[in-house]
């Protein structure tokens, strides 16, 4: 069933296609985007508690700080967006939580910053490379900030069960969603053509 407003994910996942068509670079999307949530949430360990937690026992380094704010956040909209493609995308939020705070708390704060940023830079470095070389297109955060990162994650996921299961959310999705594709392209080349004369 289709949806509006924020929720409209044929309208999100159309704007996200029409930054994503060229195979190599929705690849190498799909390589660095999870691994930049990931790293993300290694830095946010090292936030304070947003409140305490009761002790349990044991000790795997969980902390609810902004690190568990931002997977929950995540997971709860990917949830809203498609129940069963955004059960999967919050399930991986919430092991990317526990992930990254196990490997934050062991490697601590002094080398886990340096591991965030050179991966950061590496997965930032690759996605502008795939819009600039390949898809010959600004990233879509430059017009949309919000879909580019809190969208991203859950549309790379979604575009692999697409083309590896045939994944709709709802029967003729990706036949609206191809249409909505198009035209923005259509939009944009025309914008394009408007500029160099």
């Amino acid at each position: 069933m289709a949806r509006t407003g924020l929720f409209d994910l044929e309208k999100h996942f159309a704007f996200y296609g029409a930054y994503h068509s060229n195979p190599i670079n929705i690849l190498i999307h799909t390589v660095f985007v999870w691994p930049i949530f990931f790293t993300s949430l290694v830095f946010l360990y090292f936030t304070p508690p947003l409140f305490p937690a009761p002790q349990l026992g044991f000790d795997y380094g969980l902390v609810f700080n902004y690190g568990f704010l931002l997977a929950a956040i995540y997971a709860l909209f990917y949830v809203s967006m498609d129940y069963k493609a955004g059960s999967l995308a919050a399930l991986l939020c919430l092991f990317c939580w526990v992930g990254a705070s196990v490997l934050a708390q062991r490697l601590g704060f002094s080398l886990a910053w340096k591991v965030v940023l050179a991966a950061q830079l590496f997965c930032w470095t690759g996605q502008f490379v795939g819009h600039g070389v390949f898809e010959k297109r600004a990233p879509a955060l430059l017009d949309n900030l919000v879909q580019a990162f809190l969208m991203a994650p859950f549309f790379v996921l979604l575009e692999v069960f697409q083309s590896v299961f045939g994944y709709e959310p709802y029967p003729g999705f990706h036949t609206k969603v191809k249409a909505k594709i198009g035209a923005e392209l259509k939009e944009w080349q025309e914008k394009k053509g408007k500029k160099l004369s």
